[in-house]
């Protein structure tokens, strides 16, 4: 008779191993879902691509949607704190700017995008120093030079940016096209093989 302890490690990776296939399975059976997913990514990435304008518009209705929201339950958390006598002016407070952003990105979009791409363009400068300031410091058989170059390469993309930020909003939703397509295609052949897994399965 073989008994098995219960700190038995072969229960712990067998147990992995029922979980995995449960997974897989449950994938299988849903290829079509990841297919749709797929198929919409690869659309997006299609639109960024033809249409950079109208997707940086819809980047920044939907960040207004979120701050709108954002700003709701900071409202709501700041009444509830009232009525339990808590502090509550911050919340307010916080609540409004988020009122504020929404309007702001959604009666002046352009303003919204070029703030968005001045941040980018802050965040490569400050960056691209800092790299340059650690390649004073690093010795040059550790690959000085490749961190020369990186960092040179952020600070000129944010000049660059400085310079031309409607050049640079283009940029950044051809990157978003980029991103959704390359998703799109992954979780496209995913559900393929899914697809065929579960075909494979069911003429068993």
């Amino acid at each position: 008779m073989t008994t098995v302890r219960a700190d038995d490690p072969s229960r712990t990776f067998t147990s992995e191993m029922n979980h995995s296939d449960a997974l897989s399975a449950v994938l299988a059976r849903n290829w079509w879902a990841m297919a749709i997913r797929g198929v919409l990514g690869i659309l997006v990435g299609v639109i960024a691509f033809i249409m950079p304008a109208a997707t940086m518009l819809a980047l920044v209705l939907l960040f207004a949607a979120y701050m709108l929201l954002d700003g709701a339950f900071a409202i709501i958390a700041a009444v509830r704190a009232a009525r339990r006598h808590d502090r509550w002016g911050l919340l307010v407070l916080e609540g409004v700017a988020g009122f504020v952003a929404a309007a702001i990105a959604v009666l002046w979009p352009g303003i919204t995008v070029l703030a968005f791409v001045l941040l980018v363009a802050a965040w490569a400068l400050v960056s691209g120093v800092l790299m340059l300031m650690a390649a004073l410091h690093l010795n040059i058989d550790h690959g000085r030079w490749w961190l020369v170059l990186g960092g040179a390469a952020s600070i000129v993309y944010g000049v660059l940016l400085l310079v031309a930020p409607a050049i640079g909003a283009l940029v950044l939703a051809w990157w978003f096209g980029i991103y959704a397509f390359v998703f799109g295609v992954a979780l496209l052949l995913l559900a393929l093989r899914l697809r065929a897994r579960y075909r494979s399965g069911e003429a068993m």
